[in-house]
């Protein structure tokens, strides 16, 4: 995985081609690189998502932003009552003790 101005891309090695592919990920829209080496994919993901950033801003657009910090999520009802009434025995709010928790969970994760 790398990061650029908040974008993750991933990469992986074609072993018939010999050479390194990737993508931009979290966005609907499609942004790819490629490289021979690690320093041009690399570069080719920093480039794709400059370009990326100056065509938005050229169609006077908001480049999408892959995680906006608002999360959908679907849980089993009794799992939701435990979550609940564990962040009421933390004394935080559902919301705080969620964060808490995936955050204690993420943290090896660059």
């Amino acid at each position: 995985m790398m990061q650029y101005k908040g974008y993750n891309g991933r990469v992986e090695f074609d072993d018939e081609a010999d050479i390194f592919h990737g993508e931009v990920l979290g966005l609907r829209d499609v942004i790819t690189f490629q490289g021979r080496n690690v320093d041009e994919v690399k570069q080719a993901f920093r480039d794709s998502v400059e370009d990326y950033l100056e065509y938005c801003a050229k169609r006077g657009e908001e480049p999408e932003k892959p995680f906006t910090g608002k999360l959908m999520l679907r849980i089993p009802p009794d799992i939701h009552r435990k979550a609940y009434i564990a962040a009421k025995q933390s004394g935080a709010s559902l919301n705080s003790w969620i964060t808490q928790t995936l955050k204690n969970s993420t943290e090896h994760v660059f």
